[in-house]
């Protein structure tokens, strides 16, 4: 008797749990009908089609004859006298932007490194590719002072006509070589 209760239970439970299954056609029928709703409260716009046009091929033209390459000319450095050239004894170490060059035109010294900041902001402003450079310098009893390049170049030339540029708004302007 207790086996076949329980094998009556067992029925009518794999009975219960089949009859539950959602299906598949259920969820189809449901989506399918917000669709539908969807659609119907939105008016339908169609745009008329435009026929389209189809161009003639343009025959190719015939090449013209290549011209030789001329031979690129060195860029001779022209002897620029630089008075204002410095070197910085001891370490630098750049600490807003991109590496020195050869030369630098500096225009600005300061020991404290958010009015070197805000000049070298100024500069960028102006489409200069400026840049903050600490040096471990001692001057008049003070070390660690913060230069702002404006720009900085590998041509001499190049670097004393934008410190020409430069000195009519920064009077003290001078030019750094890096060794």
């Amino acid at each position: 008797m207790k086996k076949t209760s329980f094998f009556l239970v067992c029925i009518a439970a794999a009975m219960a749990l089949t009859g539950c299954k959602s299906r598949e056609s259920a969820f189809a029928q449901a989506y399918q009908q917000a669709l539908d709703e969807e659609n119907s409260r939105q008016p339908v716009v169609t745009e008329p089609v435009q026929p389209v046009v189809t161009q003639p091929v343009q025959p190719v033209v015939a090449a013209q004859p290549v011209q030789p390459i001329q031979p690129v000319q060195p860029v001779v450095e022209e002897e620029v006298e630089l008075t204002d050239l410095r070197t910085i004894d001891g370490q630098l170490d750049v600490v807003s932007g991109d590496a020195l060059k050869t030369y630098s035109v500096v225009v600005g010294s300061f020991i404290t490194k958010s009015n070197a900041d805000g000049l070298m902001a100024t500069l960028r402003g102006q489409g200069y590719d400026a840049r903050v450079v600490r040096t471990n310098e001692t001057i008049n009893g003070r070390t660690g002072w913060y230069r702002v390049v404006a720009s900085s170049t590998d041509l001499k030339s190049e670097a004393a006509r934008l410190r020409d540029t430069l000195k009519g708004k920064y009077p003290g302007a001078w030019l750094l070589l890096k060794r």
